[in-house]
């Protein structure tokens, strides 16, 4: 049976494994966090290399595409130097399924209006984000805001294009935890710029950061994101939000991240090697992967 492993910089309590069946073919999945734990998580990749078909890298981006130009996250790349097993960490995936979910969202969703999408770091959810503008939304960014603790938000597309070109040389040199909450820090909520999620019709992005500073009340609020946990599920339920959307399928109970499920698909393509985005795009083809909705409230459902 193929086997593909996600290694993450995320905290274990969000550990799972999976036996399922994916374009027919049986497959386990599985997450194991490193808690923050940079060391631990080159050691496991180390440990377990040749032992499983494909690895999935959690809690951070190897590279970041914005606008055609690549960015590689130097301190994070450097964990997986000299890995042979392909290490994937979902950017190919989102590529060609979240540019999507906009579109997908008009017949699942029907009706959404205002038609406004905040996104926590634009740069992270790049392709989605280009969806949502392509599909009439109006569009803020939040990345100096989530990533740089700066309250200021983007309003288009081109402004984040002129300030990844300015920034992304530079952060992408920075040590991870300094961008991004890792450990104890994913626990914590910070409850903050309760405006910019009260213009929004649509928050998206990685789910840990919509948590970050998560408002008590979200009444009506659509979420857009991916590696949900039960739990999740019901602090997005208590604190109001309308709908849960996640671009990958949910597996007992759950949604992977999308570097889980990009790896799923290198292991059962058996090249050996990280798929291009037209290969992804060929496998997925015939499975037309749709995002999952979730209606939260007793009156949505």
């Amino acid at each position: 049976m193929k086997r593909a492993v996600s290694i993450s910089l995320g905290s274990s309590q969000r550990d799972k494994r999976v036996e399922t069946t994916l374009l027919g073919q049986p497959i386990v999945l599985e997450r194991i966090g490193a808690d923050g734990d940079q060391k631990k998580m080159r050691r496991l990749f180390q440990e377990m290399d040749g032992q499983v078909d494909a690895f999935g890298f959690g809690g951070a981006d190897l590279v970041l595409e914005v606008d055609g130009r690549y960015y590689p996250l130097h301190s994070v790349a450097k964990l997986v130097d000299g890995i042979h097993t392909p290490v994937v960490d979902g950017g190919g995936l989102r590529a060609v399924v979240e540019r999507q979910t906009a579109r997908h969202l008009a017949d699942l969703l029907p009706g959404i209006q205002p038609k406004r999408a905040l996104f926590c770091v634009g740069v992270g959810r790049y392709h989605m984000a280009r969806g949502f503008v392509d599909a009439g939304y109006e569009v803020r960014f939040g990345d100096l805001a989530f990533g740089l603790d700066i309250p200021i938000f983007l309003r288009s597309l081109s402004m984040l294009h002129r300030l990844s070109r300015i920034l992304l040389p530079v952060m992408t040199r920075l040590p991870f935890e300094w961008i991004y909450p890792t450990g104890d820090k994913q626990n914590e909520i910070r409850p903050k710029y309760h405006a910019q999620y009260a213009w929004a019709s649509v928050i998206a992005d990685d789910f840990l950061y919509i948590k970050k500073h998560l408002p008590e009340r979200m009444e009506g609020k659509i979420v857009v994101t991916n590696t949900t946990t039960p739990e999740d599920i019901e602090l997005l339920r208590a604190r109001g939000v309308s709908h849960l959307v996640t671009s990958t399928p949910r597996l007992d109970g759950r949604s992977f991240g999308t570097n889980v499920m990009e790896a799923a698909l290198v292991a059962l393509a058996g090249k050996g090697r990280a798929l291009t985005n037209a290969e992804i795009a060929g496998m997925l083809g015939a499975a037309d992967m749709l995002p999952t909705v979730l209606a939260l409230q007793e009156s949505e459902k």
